[in-house]
């Protein structure tokens, strides 16, 4: 993280070489944030490019560089936010990306098939959690909900996952 921290200082200095580095160090992150809300790939690169350019411009605005990987995945979200409400329709299909399906004794269609059976509140705060790593206080500030919130969406997501996988309600 401090690596981290470190590109995010220098670009916020207008290093573009920094900054380059900084963004090609978070595209799988952003790419599986964006593919839990969008389902059209060039929605997904949209989203994503626009976080980019919105970063960059954007970056002196940033207080915190050890925040930078939490302010862009909050500015991602509203990305993808902005193209569904330009009409853009969401659902999760594909392959998850780094999720080991063998450890939880279900395959990645199975494990997939589930996801898309849940709402993008639960479907996002899920992936936030379990796939990118974030703490609950960071998803708070990146949806802008309370903790709470995040903590009750967390606990519902997975009573509806295990419905999804067992089939009982």
């Amino acid at each position: 993280m401090e690596e981290l921290a470190e590109l995010a200082e220098r670009a916020a200095g207008h290093d573009a070489d920094a900054f380059t580095a900084l963004m090609q160090s978070q595209m799988q992150n952003m790419y599986k944030t964006a593919r839990a809300i969008l389902s059209n790939e060039s929605d997904i690169a949209d989203a994503i490019s626009e976080t980019i350019l919105t970063c960059w411009e954007k970056l002196e605005q940033l207080k915190d560089p050890a925040w930078f990987r939490t302010w862009m995945t909050r500015i991602l979200v509203n990305k993808c936010n902005d193209l569904i409400r330009q009409g853009k329709h969401l659902s999760m299909s594909g392959d998850v990306p780094e999720i080991s399906a063998a450890d939880s004794g279900f395959t990645n269609a199975e494990w997939n098939e589930a996801l898309n059976m849940l709402d993008e509140k639960y479907r996002l705060v899920l992936m936030l959690y379990y796939v990118e790593g974030y703490k609950t206080s960071e998803i708070s500030a990146i949806l802008e909900i309370t903790e709470s919130t995040v903590r009750t969406q967390l606990a519902r997501g997975r009573e509806k996952l295990a419905q999804a996988v067992t089939g009982k309600k």
